[in-house]
Formats: C-alpha cells, sequence, structure tokens
C-alpha cells in the first residue's frame, strides 16, 4: 500500500488513519505515563516492550473475544487469537481493521441513537473476570479522565500558560480576548470537578469496576456486512475499566447544553436502560460529573481548534463554553450545579 493509494480518514493528535478498500490501518498515537506515573524509558524510545504495548494487545484482546462479539469491533486476525500491535518506524504502534460504514454526519435524523444505547449497556453488562484467562495482562483503567485533563493540558498550551493557568498565576497568552474569556470561564468549570474526573485521583471503587469505552461519540460506530450491517462500536484506545456513566455523559453533556433534542436523548437513554435492566428514574446523580467534565473538555478543544484556525467560537462551541459558564457562576455551597438551559439540570 503506498500514501498515494490510501484514504486518509483522520490525523489528528490521538492518531492517524488509513483506510484501503476494506481494510483501515490506525496509528495509535504514543504512549503515556498514567496519573502521577514518570514516562517509562522504552515507552520514550519505542521499546519493543513498553507499557503502551502491552495494554494496547489486552485492548485488542478485549475487542477479539468471543464476550464482546456484536458489541466491539473486532481487528483483522481475531480469529487467530489476540492479535498484535506492529510496531512502525518512529515508535508508533499500528492495528488493521475491517472498513466498515459509519454514521452519516449529512443525515441527523437516522443517527442510531437506540442502537448506541443498547451497545453501551452490552458492552457494560461484560463482566471483566470472564475475559481475564484470555489475555496477556490485567484489563487496565479507562482513559476518559486522563483524555479530559490532555483537553485542559492543550487548552493551557494553546493560551501561552502552561501549568501556571490551573493557579490563575498565567497570562492569557495569544488568545484573541473573546477566546482568552471563554478559556478563563471552562478553568473555573474543571476547577469545580471532583478530582477523579480531572485525572488527580482514582475514581472511587463504586465507579471503578466496569468495562467502558472511555470515549463514545457518533464517530465511534460503524455498520458492518460481517455482523449483517449492525452497528458496532470502535476504537479500543481508551477502552478499560471504569464508571459506565463516562460513555453517557457526553450525550448527556450534548442534551443538557441545548445540542442534543431531547427526544433523541430520550432515545438514547431509554434503550441504554431498557438493555442493562436499569430502572432508576433520575440518572443524573451519576451523570452529573462525568457530564460536566465532558462539557469543559469539549469546550477545552473547541477553544484550541479555534484559535488555531483564527476563527471565533462556531455555535456548537459556544454552546459548550456557555455551559461551562452557567458552571462557573453557580453557588459553589449548593448541591444544585447547573449547566443546561431550559430547565435541563446536572444535580450532585
Amino acid at each position: 500500500m503506498t500514501a498515494d493509494e490510501a484514504d486518509v480518514l483522520a490525523d489528528r493528535s490521538d492518531g492517524t488513519v488509513l483506510g484501503y478498500g476494506a481494510v483501515v490501518a490506525k496509528a495509535h498515537p504514543p504512549p503515556r505515563p498514567g496519573r502521577g506515573a514518570p514516562a517509562r524509558r522504552d515507552d520514550r524510545a519505542g521499546g519493543e516492550h513498553s507499557d503502551g504495548d502491552v495494554e494496547l494487545t489486552v485492548r485488542l484482546g478485549i475487542a477479539a473475544h468471543p464476550c464482546l462479539t456484536g458489541i466491539l469491533l473486532p481487528p483483522i486476525g481475531a480469529a487467530r487469537g489476540v492479535p498484535q500491535p506492529r510496531r512502525l518506524p518512529g515508535g508508533r504502534l499500528a492495528t488493521l481493521w475491517p472498513r466498515g460504514t459509519p454514521v452519516s454526519p449529512d443525515a441527523p435524523d437516522a443517527v442510531p441513537w437506540e442502537a448506541a444505547g443498547v451497545l453501551l449497556a452490552r458492552l457494560h453488562a461484560v463482566r471483566p473476570g470472564d475475559l481475564a484467562g484470555d489475555l496477556p495482562a490485567p484489563v487496565p483503567a479507562m482513559r476518559g479522565p486522563a483524555k479530559a485533563a490532555r483537553a485542559m493540558r492543550r487548552l493551557r498550551s494553546a493560551r501561552g500558560a502552561g501549568e501556571g493557568a490551573a493557579t490563575g498565576t498565567a497570562s492569557p497568552g495569544s488568545l484573541a480576548p473573546e477566546l482568552a474569556a471563554a478559556a478563563d470561564a471552562v478553568e473555573t468549570a474543571w476547577a469545580l470537578l471532583p478530582p477523579w474526573c480531572r485525572d488527580e485521583a482514582p475514581p472511587p471503587a463504586s465507579r471503578a469496576g466496569s468495562l467502558c469505552h472511555g470515549d463514545f461519540h457518533l464517530g465511534q460506530l460503524i455498520s458492518h456486512p460481517r455482523c449483517g450491517g449492525s452497528w458496532l462500536l470502535i476504537d479500543v484506545d481508551d477502552l478499560g475499566l471504569g464508571d459506565p456513566a463516562w460513555d453517557l455523559a457526553r450525550p448527556a453533556a450534548w442534551y443538557a447544553s441545548g445540542l442534543l433534542d431531547p427526544a433523541d436523548w430520550e432515545r438514547f437513554l431509554g434503550a441504554y436502560r431498557h438493555t442493562a435492566g436499569e430502572h432508576c428514574r433520575d440518572p443524573w446523580p451519576l451523570l452529573d460529573a462525568p457530564a460536566r467534565t465532558l462539557t469543559a473538555q469539549t469546550a477545552a478543544l473547541g477553544i484550541v481548534k479555534a484559535h488555531a484556525a483564527g476563527r471565533p467560537l462556531d455555535e456548537a462551541e459556544s454552546a459548550c463554553v456557555e455551559a461551562c459558564v452557567r458552571m462557573a457562576h453557580v453557588d459553589t455551597t449548593s448541591t444544585t450545579r447547573t449547566i443546561s438551559t431550559g430547565g435541563r439540570e446536572t444535580n450532585t
């Protein structure tokens, strides 16, 4: 395969994805150290046995496991056991996947919200103990909080503030005034979050034991003939043990920010609860903190993108920033923290 023959499906800091016929190749991001741990020397040098290799191999093994059939798209080679990632020049790891059909951005009425809810409920119902004997190492932690923290680091880098922004000692840097004000609101909202959501502490034990996707959004769904055209979850980079509410939090944040139609939210949540057998009337006590975290993460990345493009915030980015403004201005002595308008509230 040559570069001229491949379709570039995505090229971001968190991975490069190329399509070639019926195959998708993904170059994964360089391994990053976990919370509070320095980078291992073999990680930085692209060693053959780094923690990044092991964790990605475990995640491939989960996607290939029979317990995940019909839930996660299996990698190419899954029928022969746990596939091994391939080392690329420069140290990045690559994996191969069947090419499917993604959700169309041009057909909002056809978004498979019910299927998404069912898939996440089925994923969360998989017992990690049923996988352990077939994996080369323990299931790693879900990396959703780490991804949110990286978004905040990117925001601080964009404003030329470094880590000083966390203490309020840094200058706004090169951000345009509108974006600098938005960044201030995001920082304040971020500071109100529980430490575990900021990847500064382990999650509570009650929130740490379920198999989670870690980065669910509509781009993580494809249909594939292998499963009769049914929808499947893709992208295992952040897969691991954690809080199931995290996987519901991005749609919840969209809904609470006014970006997701209430009927679509109900389709998604209703399908999830029906499949999971969850009869709790009010999901927000568990969703609140992750939803606020995903709101701050999305707003932070929106500011970074707007700054890089030299443009103002678009409508969706502005809605997330406005939600952060409401989060930041709430009375922190209250038990209710509103991130939404129109009576949609998240409660802690």
